[in-house]
């Protein structure tokens, strides 16, 4: 039956296939000698078995959610923007459902623009609860930035639907905050929960710095998501600051 088609269409198909699909693939053209199709086949394998090893990794990602099983909303927490010369620092808050199987969470930063895009579309659809918080260059310059970072994080906690039971954090103990908490050193590499909140908070905020470009051209926030880039510090020694620039941040340039 495979042998009737032509090489073209069964490459078609492969392109076409999802991952579910990928085992019935390989046992429909295994059989089939010629070469063309062989090496479609020696793909679909490669596929499935990137496939089975992300499913083992992700598995590993569970670890601290089994750990603490025992609660019913385990919330990760992660925050972005701690290092730029302009914008807000934003956090995120997810509760992930017990049965979660997104593929690819990681630490935002090992993942692709895209690849984020299409993870924070996933990510919303499915979680329980997601909540967002923010603190912007005045408040960043008023408190500090590290505890302008605290401060989006309790705002995120604050902004979820349900209350947490438990949280696992990136490195950090948030102060002012009465739920039970983790922190985790590198926790985006090794909580599913904290990696989806990396991501949540990763375009959350380069979503934003984009729209920045649109009024502000000139910076570059597009390209430099308001990160110290040649660029960038040429364009405020040329134009000034912004009113999204951190005074504190940019006292030496």
């Amino acid at each position: 039956m495979g042998e009737s088609r032509k090489v073209t269409e069964i490459k078609a198909e492969l392109q076409a296939a999802e991952d579910t699909m990928l085992p019935s693939f390989i046992l429909q053209y295994k059989a089939d000698q010629r070469t063309g199709v062989q090496k479609l086949v020696l793909l679909a394998e490669k596929r499935l078995k990137a496939l089975e090893q992300e499913c083992q990794r992700i598995e590993r990602l569970k670890t601290y959610e089994r750990q603490y099983a025992d609660r019913e909303y385990i919330c990760g927490i992660d925050e972005v923007g701690r290092g730029p010369l302009a914008g807000p620092v934003v956090a995120a808050a997810v509760i992930l459902p017990r049965d979660c199987r997104i593929l690819y969470i990681n630490d935002s930063k090992k993942l692709s623009a895209k690849k984020r895009e299409e993870l924070y579309e996933i990510i919303m659809r499915q979680a329980v609860a997601v909540g967002i918080g923010m603190a912007g260059p005045e408040k960043i310059d008023e408190i500090n930035i590290l505890q302008a970072t605290y401060e989006a994080m309790r705002q995120a906690i604050q902004n979820l639907a349900v209350k947490p039971d438990i949280l696992l954090n990136d490195a950090v103990t948030i102060p002012q905050v009465e739920i039970p908490q983790v922190p985790i050193i590198k926790g985006d590499e090794k909580s599913i929960s904290i990696g989806a909140a990396s991501i949540i908070a990763k375009v959350t905020r380069d979503r934003l710095m984009e729209e920045y470009d649109q009024i502000m051209p000139e910076y570059g926030f597009a390209r430099n998501k308001g990160y110290g880039s040649k660029e960038h510090m040429e364009a405020v020694k040329k134009y000034g600051p912004s009113s999204i620039h951190r005074r504190s941040f940019i006292r030496n340039i």
